[in-house]
């Protein structure tokens, strides 16, 4: 497959679409766009327009374009509650399926994701771009260096101050399923977890706030929200006790009275150094009975005249996960690792529901 183009077709083409996914793949040359599917007709037939083939078809129906046994690869850029249908469907029609965050609206959808991947013989990610950032990158390979040895006490951070998005579906509970903590906090989570390449949680007590979503007319970054619509927790905590004993704090918010403000990113604590991503890629540790802080640059340095071309997080992911598919290759973000993301976001939810801590297993 390795001189193939990629026939690939798009479900669901409003914000994170025009946003990230289709002007990414349009940056490759390996892939087409061939195809285009949402409930509204006319954003269909604009993205067709934009990013398709001259011959790219538009749909309203997804089922209608999972027909065309033409199609290699599906993206998913729907509401939460329709990821796993479509995914499973998608599967099942013969195609790889890269779905946006997070892997579903409930941890038993993200299951059933996660069986029918395993049934198939076509790959499955989740669309986790934060990984592909320059310190993420960084830090990942210090981790499996072994340079801060046993992360024991990690921090997952997505916190805003006033950022609630106010457009498309996000307040809404019944399709989305949450708000920050399923919205933002998930990239946190995943982040962290993959950092530590632990997946095995042990227990979860969690804490979700509805304390400033009532508010009229206030501060926030995209105008001020409508309370009566604002149906999800503005901010939600939780602590994750792993199964080795590692303990993770997952802090996650649209809008808290805090000057902390920082979004998918960690802070990690190990028994021979630690890492944070606050104040840029901050390395610490102990050297020759010495304390020390690198501060690390990931910018790769410039020649005089010439500032090269540098490839967003997003286009570096679109080019990991098409190289996975052409040389059957593991994706960087597995189902395996998107579905624990799911059932300890899910347990915090479930935490703050009934005041007691969730156990696994």
């Amino acid at each position: 497959m390795a001189n193939q183009k990629l026939r690939i077709g798009i479900i669901g083409c409003g914000g994170i679409a025009n946003g990230k996914h289709m002007p990414s793949l349009k940056k490759l040359d390996n892939v087409e766009m061939v195809a285009f599917c949402d409930i509204v007709e006319e954003r269909a037939q604009k993205a067709a327009q934009e990013y398709g083939t001259a011959d790219a078809k538009a749909y309203v129906d997804y089922k209608e374009l999972l027909k065309d046994a033409s199609i290699d690869v599906v993206h998913i850029c729907t509401p939460n509650n329709s990821h796993a249908d479509i995914a499973i469907e998608a599967l099942e029609a013969g195609k790889h399926v890269n779905c946006e965050k997070p892997m579903a609206k409930t941890a038993a959808d993200a299951r059933r994701m996660y069986e029918a991947s395993k049934k198939s013989d076509k790959l499955l990610t989740i669309s986790y771009q934060n990984r592909f950032r320059p310190d993420s990158q960084f830090l990942k390979q210090a981790c499996q260096d072994g340079e801060l040895g046993e992360i024991y006490f990690a921090k997952a951070h997505a916190v805003r101050r006033r950022a609630v998005p106010t457009w498309g579906v996000f307040l809404d509970e019944e399709k989305q399923g949450g708000g920050p903590l399923i919205d933002i906090g998930t990239h946190a989570l995943d982040l962290t977890l993959w950092m530590m390449d632990n997946y095995k949680p042990k227990m979860v007590v969690g804490k979700a706030y509805h304390k400033l979503s009532s508010r009229e007319n206030a501060a926030n970054a995209w105008g001020p929200w409508d309370p009566k619509e604002f149906t999800v927790e503005d901010s939600a905590f939780g602590m994750i006790i792993m199964e080795n004993g590692a303990t993770i704090m997952l802090e996650s918010s649209w809008a808290l009275n805090t000057l902390e403000v920082d979004e998918a990113k960690c802070t990690l604590c190990g028994t021979e150094g630690g890492a944070d991503m606050k104040d840029g890629l901050r390395i610490n540790g102990e050297k020759h009975a010495r304390l020390f802080t690198n501060h690390i640059s990931t910018d790769t340095g410039g020649v005089a005249f010439y500032d090269g071309e540098k490839e967003s997080e997003a286009v570096v992911e679109m080019r990991q996960w098409v190289d996975a598919i052409l040389n059957n290759k593991q994706p960087t973000v597995t189902p395996e690792q998107a579905l624990v993301v799911s059932e300890i976001l899910e347990a915090i939810y479930e935490s703050d529901k009934t005041g007691q801590p969730v156990f696994f297993n």
